[in-house]
């Protein structure tokens, strides 16, 4: 069942556009990793659902939870969904605590607000939120200021305040961002658990190593667009996008000498070439890469990959 669709969304600033006619699908009990650079859209993307871009944005296109679209929703009934329905993991735990107040009054706050709960049935559901993201003592933990917790403890109650309300879909934008690998572990594992129980999570990462761990699908993202969709099996033995490739070849691994990295940077909003986006930086690029912008198409030995590049016309 789909949880979420995202049809031809472009996001624009002053007519210059930073998601253009970006679509994907995210299902029930599935974790989809959505891929790329820092500043190609990632981000944006994912508080376009939430409905919480900047104010001078414009979007266009469709976004459906379970049908319903959220772009044609009023401010109230965003807020009903949002933290509710669809919650968030920050990107950075170190800002999105506030810290002036416990730990416990912040996540009850969130229960409070959607559930309308008296305060001390939120404060016995925070309790047992912590407990579920592995959090010691969480009756003391309660207690405690933002800056007592570490900032492996501070990500894990985030994801605790996220998940309280028990949405379907759970957006996590880089989760495991300057956490030691003993703690991304941990976190990893809370998302193939919230997987099991029928949640769907959309993961948001440059890291395709937390890739491969734990997501389903994924969806390669380059400046606005996607530049291939497949399954992670496919996206990591069989490539496709030269931007794919790339990505890959700049990972270590027990059989390379040397890292290949992708020559050049990712254009910005205000810089974007003509023709392909990743043209400047692509190995094969031919003329027509300059000036057309290439479909996505379906990759031949299988219609669930797909890879924006002319080389799938040739082949």
């Amino acid at each position: 069942m789909s949880v979420l669709e995202i049809k031809n969304l472009t996001i624009s600033f002053d007519g210059k556009k930073a998601v253009d006619n970006l679509s994907l699908e995210l299902n029930q009990n599935e974790i989809v990793g959505l891929v790329g650079e820092s500043g190609c859209g990632k981000s944006l993307t994912a508080f376009s659902i939430l409905g919480i871009t900047p104010p001078n944005s414009n979007l266009e296109g469709q976004i459906l939870y379970k049908e319903q679209d959220l772009l044609k929703l009023d401010d109230e009934s965003k807020r009903k969904i949002r933290g509710n329905k669809i919650s968030l993991i920050p990107q950075d735990p170190l800002s999105a605590l506030n810290p002036v107040f416990t730990v416990g009054e912040q996540i009850s706050e969130v229960l409070e607000a959607h559930k309308k709960l008296p305060y001390l049935e939120a404060v016995k559901i925070s309790k047992a939120a912590l407990e579920s993201v592995n959090i010691p003592n969480p009756a003391q933990r309660l207690k405690d200021y933002p800056y007592q917790f570490s900032g492996g403890m501070k990500q894990r109650v985030l994801i605790a305040m996220a998940l309280v309300n028990e949405p379907d879909l759970l957006i996590a934008d880089e989760p495991t961002t300057a956490l030691d690998v003993t703690i991304q572990l941990q976190i990893l594992e809370i998302m193939k658990d919230l997987k099991k129980k029928g949640k769907a999570v959309l993961l948001i990462t440059h890291d395709l190593g937390v890739v491969s761990e734990v997501c389903d699908r994924v969806y390669v993202m380059y400046s606005g667009n996607i530049v291939e969709a497949a399954s992670t099996k496919e996206i990591f033995t069989n490539p496709k996008h030269p931007y794919t490739i790339g990505l890959l070849n700049s990972l270590p691994g027990e059989n390379k000498k040397n890292l290949l990295p992708i020559k050049g940077q990712p254009p910005s909003i205000d810089s974007i070439p003509s023709g392909c986006a990743f043209h400047p930086r692509c190995d094969f690029v031919m003329d027509r890469c300059k000036s057309k912008i290439p479909e996505l198409y379906e990759i031949k030995s299988t219609k669930e990959h797909k890879s924006r590049c002319f080389l799938e016309v040739d082949n």
